[in-house]
């Protein structure tokens, strides 16, 4: 298994930015966890998607890298970059360490699936292999998704279970 640590996020002494602070900048203010991670993810999920279509972009695929949130922020034109990864070290260790696991999984189908684009397959298996890897990969972005917007399992943006109306509600009052 591919296992990306954030190493960097360990190092910032800088203390929890508030939610004010956050609240202007792209980065949950309950989470501490900023959505803009997932673009990465995203990036892999549409050069897949174009595979079966455009075998072409195979190598651009294959050029892709796995990043941990620490190395996608310090790697990116985020303007709220450093802000991100400090939110990040401070963000809840349980929420950090689920999101971390999917970013893993995530990694490690979008790696297996590079290693079998890189056989000498036909197109058209290439273009299949690539649509199983997209179908794996969108729920888990989804998912990851819920655990930067604090939404996930069902879960009120207070952690407390609540009926999807309320999480909306709550959401919107934020």
């Amino acid at each position: 298994m591919l296992s990306l640590t954030n190493d960097n996020a360990a190092t910032h002494t800088a203390a929890k930015p508030s939610a004010l602070r956050l609240a202007d900048t792209n980065i949950n203010p309950y989470t501490g966890l900023a959505t803009d991670y997932l673009n990465h993810f995203n990036e892999a999920i549409m050069l897949l998607e174009m595979l079966s279509e455009m075998p072409d972009c195979r190598q651009d695929f294959i050029a892709w890298q796995p990043m941990s949130y620490s190395q996608h922020f310090h790697a990116s034109q985020f303007k709220d970059r450093e802000i991100a990864i400090a939110a990040y070290a401070a963000a809840d260790p349980a929420r950090r360490a689920q999101l971390d696991a999917l970013a893993n999984t995530m990694n490690d189908i979008i790696m297996a699936t590079r290693e079998a684009v890189q056989l000498n397959l036909s197109a058209l298996s290439m273009g299949n292999i690539a649509n199983l890897a997209v179908r794996w990969l969108k729920p888990l972005v989804a998912r990851a998704g819920a655990i930067i917007n604090g939404t996930d399992a069902g879960n009120g943006v207070d952690g407390k279970s609540a009926p999807p109306q309320a999480v909306v509600d709550a959401l919107m009052a934020r």
